[in-house]
């Protein structure tokens, strides 16, 4: 059955899993939704309706649900169960930065190759992985059936290697450039605006210094 997730949902999820992942580890078997809510400072009701949504799984009374298994349906909800190749295009220092994050193995991502245009980059690797010539993007999604291009280009510069990628059959794009791209019908895109989180971080924080 599909479960759709609202956007706040399913921004909820990660730390979910992420707790849950941490918890095992250390050898716990059951939790309850009280308890996550709790490590997470969460409302307790939004928990537990979060947790419904993705599990069918009742619980057993006084201990909770099988952490286990709230895990692996965390992880069917988010598709992590499936293993998704993507290439990062602009290698610069965001984009280095994020062929140097080891995390996004965790959340099912797998990054296994880069492309820039500037020479001085070509043939080079960061962090075992090859950056290769722009040109030979399109021939290299074909080749290795890649789902997820990241664009880490300059603004001006988005739009053509959104182009790029869509022409090439990429299904989905997670966007850092501050630009919104236009894309097909049936193309995912997700973006991840700095500038905005920045705005909204600052405009808080000026919120706070100012309460009367």
């Amino acid at each position: 059955m599909e479960r759709k997730l609202t956007t706040n949902q399913l921004k909820r999820m990660p730390s979910y899993l992420d707790l849950l992942r941490r918890l095992a580890n250390d050898g716990i078997k059951y939790i309850s939704c009280q308890t996550i809510a709790d490590c997470l400072s969460l409302n307790k009701e939004q928990v537990r309706k979060d947790i419904a949504l993705v599990s069918q799984d009742v619980g057993v009374p006084n201990k909770g649900r099988k952490i286990n298994d709230l895990i692996k349906d965390i992880e069917i909800v988010l598709g992590l169960n499936n293993d998704y190749c993507a290439v990062l295009i602009g290698v610069g220092s965001l984009g280095t930065a994020l062929l140097n994050y080891g995390g996004f193995t965790n959340y099912g991502l797998k990054i296994i190759a880069a492309f820039d245009n500037k020479v001085e980059l070509i043939n080079k690797e960061v962090n075992g992985i090859k950056v290769y010539d722009i040109n030979y993007l399109k021939d290299y999604i074909a080749d290795e059936n890649i789902h997820i291009g990241i664009i880490t280009v300059p603004r001006d510069y988005a739009q053509d290697v959104a182009d790029l990628l869509v022409e090439a059959g990429i299904e989905a794009i997670w966007n850092f450039a501050p630009v919104s791209l236009v894309v097909k019908e049936g193309v995912i895109v997700s973006n991840m605006d700095m500038a905005q989180s920045l705005a909204t971080l600052s405009h808080k924080l000026y919120l706070k210094q100012n309460r009367g």
